[in-house]
């Protein structure tokens, strides 16, 4: 070996193998009904909600799920603890999945909201990217703990399927950026209590969309 030359032994590069995200909502709670602001309260499901989340399991269970996530909040974790029950798998608790802080809007009526802000209210209507919520966050920045919780999945759980159970703007916020998409398109976005996205990541931030909003489990259901 020539002076001074050292040799290093370099490892191949493993190739980037498919993981499969099954991105769902919690069940129904009562709030969900009333169409209120939820956002960090601390809900529990309603008798739908349950039944809502026994329907989802059953249809998770044909899938082949190696891990199962949930946002710290009760209405998300009692529907992934029916979902781990029926898959034989227990679930875990990932932060970045925390609905959005909506601050003093959190309890309030679309129409309270719009007789106590009304000009942050149609900002949020029009613009929802650039809308901080009083006392609250950012959906900017909602939509970054949530891309970072999701790619943390996606680097530990490489070429497996995994289910995430968060809540209505966090689903959208994720499927924006999936999607490649802008936060200003989040009103063209659905997502039904219990539905289902599925996507694949391919490569880093290279998705491939399967499906999205599916509630075909949820016939008859309520």
């Amino acid at each position: 070996m020539p002076p001074g030359v050292q040799y290093t032994h370099i490892q191949p590069r493993r190739p980037h193998m498919t993981t499969t995200i099954l991105l769902t909502r919690h069940g129904q709670t009562e709030w969900n009904r009333e169409e209120r602001f939820r956002g960090r309260m601390d809900l529990p499901l309603n008798s739908t909600g349950e039944r809502q989340a026994e329907a989802l399991a059953e249809r998770l269970a044909a899938f082949p799920v190696s891990a199962i996530y949930s946002g710290p909040l009760q209405r998300a974790q009692r529907t992934a603890e029916i979902c781990s029950h029926r898959l034989g798998l227990p679930y875990q608790v990932l932060p970045g999945l925390l609905d959005v802080d909506y601050g003093q809007w959190q309890g309030l009526s679309p129409a309270e909201v719009a007789d106590r802000y009304p000009e942050q209210y149609r900002q949020w209507r029009d613009a929802p990217a650039q809308v901080r919520f009083p006392g609250g966050e950012s959906f900017a920045e909602m939509q970054a703990r949530a891309v970072a919780a999701l790619e943390d999945v996606i680097s530990r759980h490489s070429g497996q399927t995994v289910v995430l159970v968060a809540h209505m703007g966090v689903n959208k916020a994720l499927l924006c950026a999936v999607l490649g998409l802008d936060l200003s398109h989040y009103w063209a976005l659905r997502q039904d209590t219990c539905c289902l996205n599925i996507f694949r990541c391919l490569a880093p931030q290279r998705y491939e969309i399967v499906t999205l909003n599916d509630t075909c489990h949820m016939d008859g259901v309520g």
